[in-house]
């Protein structure tokens, strides 16, 4: 039976950003007096800071040099890295195509809302999602599953009538929590076996769209 909802994960697997939020944090965190190597904290994006700053420098994202260093590293990218995003090649066609074929679209997030909102601009998203899920919209970040939780009661779905589409550890996990199956991306830096637990891995977008036909969601009977 085909899946009725994807629920997609925007930063990294729609757009490619996953560096620019890493350099975000680098320079918030070193203007903060914490030295933190860009690999670290590269392999750390795919988080919310709620999960994050712990992992990161052991301070807790609620606190006042946490609430800081955050609020530092939102101006950061919206002021310097967020002019220079684009979609991957076939993200938008993607998403079109699988509306064309009466998919319930969605967006479950670690970014928060008025970051989340011009990516999915950029991503070509507009108009073509009926639910979205940010940040701000839950109290855990992936890899634990709230965002997918409150991604498929937008659509609508139960678990099983869904696919979530990511690109990180914690996308495949969280969906894994959550009892969705999971496709990933390798364009978002992660290598197959980091993104072990999916059902099937492509190399972004532009890939899943050529392979359609032939990916978990084919259309099959229902």
């Amino acid at each position: 039976m085909r899946p009725i909802g994807a629920i997609f994960d925007v930063d990294g697997t729609l757009v490619d950003s996953n560096d620019a939020h890493a350099r975000a944090w680098v320079d918030a965190l070193g203007e903060h007096g914490h030295a933190v190597a860009f690999e670290r904290v590269r392999r750390l994006i795919g988080m919310g800071g709620d999960k994050l700053l712990p992992a990161a420098i052991g301070v807790s994202a609620d606190s006042p040099e946490g609430e800081a260093i955050g609020e530092l590293r939102a101006r950061i990218f919206r002021e310097r890295e967020l002019p220079r995003i684009q979609a991957f090649a076939g993200a938008p066609d993607l998403l079109a195509a699988l509306q064309g074929r009466g998919f319930r679209l969605a967006v479950a997030s670690s970014a928060q809302e008025d970051e989340l909102t011009p990516l999915l601009r950029i991503a070509g998203a507009e108009g073509r999602l009926e639910g979205r899920t940010s940040g701000d919209d839950v109290d855990r970040s992936k890899p634990d599953p709230d965002a997918v939780a409150a991604a498929l009661a937008r659509l609508r779905c139960g678990p099983r009538e869904a696919v979530m589409i990511g690109d990180t550890p914690y996308d495949v996990e969280a969906a894994r929590r959550a009892g969705v199956d999971a496709i990933a991306f390798r364009c978002g830096g992660w290598g197959d076996g980091d993104l072990s637990g999916a059902v099937a891995v492509y190399d972004g977008p532009l890939d899943l769209l050529h392979r359609l036909d032939a990916s978990p969601l084919a259309a099959t009977s229902r």
